[in-house]
């Protein structure tokens, strides 16, 4: 039964789960900056290669305990395993396919941007070079994907 005096949360987990494949150390530290604040409600977790990336979403090797993403921010390119393959992978398999995956990278090449929709990517956006243009569109991506649409991942929180 509703208690009035008890607070009510729809739709999103109260920590979002934000999974970062990003092989650029200074990129990885823009991010953390952007979502080290108190502004955003999110665990960020970091993959500086394609392989760690999978490993992760599929909890092998050092990720056993890794938690399911709710939100994928991918790089395009990534060391060992692509970040073109990482998001092939993970929209060919439907366990995991229902998963938002951002392609956040500095290719601004038209091949890159079709290829990634034609994969089913959920966006493409190009890296901003500027350190505060950079913080600001991560803080944007997490302000549309985690606090205003409702992801699959809520569904069971």
């Amino acid at each position: 039964m509703f208690d009035e005096g008890t607070p009510v949360t729809i739709g999103q987990p109260l920590t979002a789960q934000i999974l970062l494949v990003e092989d650029d150390p200074g990129d990885e530290l823009m991010a953390r900056e952007a979502f080290g604040d108190d502004v955003l409600d999110s665990d960020l977790h970091v993959a500086r290669d394609g392989e760690q990336a999978l490993d992760f979403l599929y909890q092998r090797g050092d990720y056993t305990d890794a938690p399911r993403p709710d939100l994928i921010l991918l790089d395009l390119n990534l060391p060992r395993v692509d970040g073109r393959q990482v998001l092939r992978t993970i929209k060919a398999d439907a366990t995991v396919a229902s998963i938002p995956v951002v392609v956040l990278t500095t290719s601004s090449l038209i091949e890159d941007v079709i290829a990634c929709y034609d994969t089913h990517g959920n966006a493409y956006v190009t890296k901003p070079a500027d350190y505060q243009e950079f913080v600001a569109i991560v803080r944007q991506i997490n302000q549309f994907w985690i606090n205003t649409v409702r992801l699959p991942g809520a569904a069971t929180n």
